[in-house]
């Protein structure tokens, strides 16, 4: 597996965990971090292998937001350096949302700032309970522009504004009662649940869980009402006569396992 600065891949069979690995910043990100995420998530979508990534955080926290240095540095920048960056950003969170792979945020500690985006754009989003979460940005000055697509498909507009507008700080149950996060958990109930969760992704057909993933993306992000009349059905053809599904039905009207299952 490829050599990074600022995280770290480990694989366990169909699953692959990327740790931010700044701890001694609390995993604050800066141009190095976004830039490997990037080729991290490139790197992991062509594994035919792997089914699964997990995003997580090394130390006490997952990620403090962005690396204050780093934002500081940027008064020397021209306009064209600043957007070339900040583009750099956005391309990073739509990676994570537009992987081929499930995702699965686990978060612990404190979530601040731009690390709300790294963890709204995962499918799966957890938390432990007493982790800290704040879309702190306007208390600096600034605004939470690259993340917003993403907290705002989990939020909700208006309680993306109590959030983004106050940049208060909650816990995780308010987190979840937001619906920032799907869940959160005491400490030690936080890694089965996750493992759960994995279980069930891994049960399910390889090629069905991608194609609705994509499902997914196309209903929400690109097809209106009528486009999805046709394009929906297409897909429900398409996929019944897939393998995978023809395997899928022998086995249940068998009573047996599918034959992913030995994968």
């Amino acid at each position: 597996m490829r050599t990074y600065k600022t995280i770290e891949i480990t694989t366990n069979n169909q699953v692959a965990t990327i740790w931010l690995n700044r701890p001694e910043i609390r995993n604050a990100f800066n141009e190095t971090m976004i830039s490997e995420l990037i080729d991290a998530f490139e790197l992991l979508n062509k594994k035919d292998e792997l089914r699964i990534i997990i995003l997580r955080g090394r130390g006490k926290a997952f990620c403090a937001g962005a690396d204050l240095n780093w934002m500081k540095d940027v008064k020397d920048y021209t306009y064209e350096q600043n957007y070339e960056e900040s583009y750099n950003l956005s391309k990073c969170f739509y990676a994570i949302y537009t992987s081929k792979k499930v995702t699965i945020a686990m978060v612990h500690g404190a979530a601040i700032g731009g690390a709300n985006g790294l963890l709204a754009a995962c499918d799966f989003a957890y938390g432990e309970e007493n982790t800290t979460f704040s879309l702190s940005e306007v208390k600096i000055g600034v605004i939470p522009a690259c993340i917003s697509p993403y907290v705002i498909k989990r939020v909700g507009e208006y309680p993306a504004k109590e959030l983004m507008l106050t940049g208060k700080r909650i816990n995780g149950h308010e987190a979840e009662k937001v619906g920032l996060i799907n869940k959160s958990f005491k400490e030690d109930e936080f890694e089965n649940h996750v493992n759960e969760t994995i279980q069930f992704i891994l049960s399910a057909g390889p090629e069905a869980v991608a194609r609705c993933k994509q499902l997914i993306f196309e209903v929400t992000n690109k097809w209106d009402l009528n486009t999805a009349l046709t394009d929906t059905a297409k897909m429900i053809a398409e996929t019944r006569m897939s393998e995978e599904a023809q395997e899928g039905m022998c086995a249940f009207l068998e009573k047996r396992k599918p034959k992913w299952f030995d994968q």
